[in-house]
């Protein structure tokens, strides 16, 4: 059975950092899409950071230059590194792999975690 667990969210103020991880399980992350999307109150989900299966990476303009996604295939891992975190950084952050979707879209995505809060606020 195909699982994806995030741990790392947490509440942090404007400027720290997180990690957030997403470990998978009955499947290998190698040879998926993988991504982190995102979603705060009233707002619709967002995709944050995407690895393409074929190896195109993205990012939402918002965290370009803030935030790291990478995968540690040898744990069967996700990884998103956030740094100077701000305000509207603050939602649920889930990780999301899919066999065939490129492109850094939720509804393209098959397979979710649970989701992880992260709070950003003084």
């Amino acid at each position: 059975q195909m699982q994806l667990v995030e741990s790392g969210g947490g509440k942090v103020q404007p400027g720290e950092s997180l990690r957030l991880s997403c470990a998978a399980s009955g499947f290998t992350l190698d040879g998926y899409s993988v991504g982190w999307f995102r979603q705060a109150p009233g707002k619709e989900r967002e995709g944050v950071s995407c690895i393409g299966r074929h190896g195109t990476t993205y990012y939402s303009d918002s965290v370009k230059g803030r935030f790291t996604i990478s995968v540690n295939n040898a744990k069967n891992t996700l990884y998103l590194q956030m740094k100077f975190l701000k305000p509207e950084d603050t939602a649920v952050y889930y990780c999301a792999v899919d066999a065939l979707f490129e492109l850094c879209l939720s509804h393209g995505y098959d397979y979710w975690g649970q989701g992880t809060q992260v709070t950003v606020s003084s």
